[in-house]
């Protein structure tokens, strides 16, 4: 066995990064994060990726075997590890500790539940386990069966206004209370998130979808008004056999109306068909009403 590491390089390894967590996915032993988590991410305008010479690779011989990586903020740090090679948790904690970002103190990991071991390890430095959440699943053994409401239509993927879309994530993700959705088109290098900053991404996106993207899935909803009122993002991996929904947003003018639900029977019945045997959501009540169930669990831990 000869272990080696590489610092990840932005322009170079998304593929490298993306086959891994694909090879290393096991959703029912919550073995790490699902491979869009890393690449949805990496990105997007609201992530600062001038840190990612920072994660890194462990490889033996030619086989990446483990990779420890941030996303946002830049102190929270994660880790997929191959089964067998769980021997190298304390390299990688001592890594990450000693490397990457830590600022202010705010360092923290997160750690699914199948990822005993670098639980052990970190706790053998002094850190606590400070928080825990559930991204609940829904399993296609089940029927997801919510119908749109009248008055709603779904727009093709072929003639979507991205503008329409960027205006209806920026209310739909609470960003009205910054203000109205004006200067969309103009330039801005400011530090606030701004109604510019929210049309860049979607508009990056749209216009340059990243390797394994897959626009071609995700779900828009308008009312009698061609207004955009839902948006759920789709990525489909099948590999994995898995849905991965992100993001998810509904106008909040036409909240409590059906219109996630349907959105994501909408997934449901064009990807089960494909292969897909589960779908990915969140930790809102929401998730669990509509017939989601157990995901993945995972625990925040911090130096106490």
């Amino acid at each position: 066995m000869n272990i080696t590491t590489k610092q990840f390089q932005l322009l170079s390894d998304i593929n490298l990064v993306w086959d891994f967590l694909v090879e290393t996915y096991d959703w029912k032993n919550d073995s790490g994060r699902p491979a869009p988590f890393f690449e949805y991410a990496l990105t997007a305008t609201w992530m600062d990726s001038s840190y990612s010479f920072l994660d890194r690779f462990w490889f033996d011989g030619d086989k990446v075997v483990a990779f420890a990586y941030y996303e946002a903020p830049v102190t929270d740090i994660y880790f997929n590890v191959r089964k067998g090679y769980e021997f190298l948790a304390d390299e990688l904690i001592e890594y990450a500790v000693t490397t990457m970002p830590h600022f202010n103190g705010e360092q923290q990991f997160v750690f699914s539940d199948g990822q005993q071991f670098l639980k052990d390890a970190v706790a053998k430095r002094g850190f606590k386990q400070v928080y825990e959440y559930e991204d609940m699943i829904f399993d296609f053994k089940n029927e997801l069966n919510y119908e749109l409401p009248e008055g709603y239509h779904f727009v093709d993927h072929k003639d979507i206004d991205i503008v329409k879309c960027s205006k209806l994530c920026w209310y739909g993700f609470g960003h009205g209370e910054r203000g109205e959705f004006v200067g969309w088109d103009k330039y801005d290098d400011s530090l606030e998130w701004t109604p510019a900053k929210s049309h860049k991404d979607g508009w990056a996106s749209f216009m340059s979808p990243t390797p394994h993207e897959t626009p071609q899935y995700n779900i828009i909803i308008a009312d009698e008004n061609e207004e955009y009122v839902c948006f759920s993002g789709m990525w489909w991996v099948p590999q994995n056999h898995l849905a991965y929904m992100e993001p998810l947003c509904t106008h909040p003018d036409h909240r409590k109306r059906g219109l996630a639900a349907a959105a994501l029977t909408q997934h449901y019945r064009t990807l089960k068909p494909l292969g897909a045997t589960h779908m990915t959501g969140g930790d809102d009540e929401f998730y669990k009403k509509i017939g989601y169930g157990k995901g993945y669990h995972w625990t925040i831990w911090r130096k106490c």
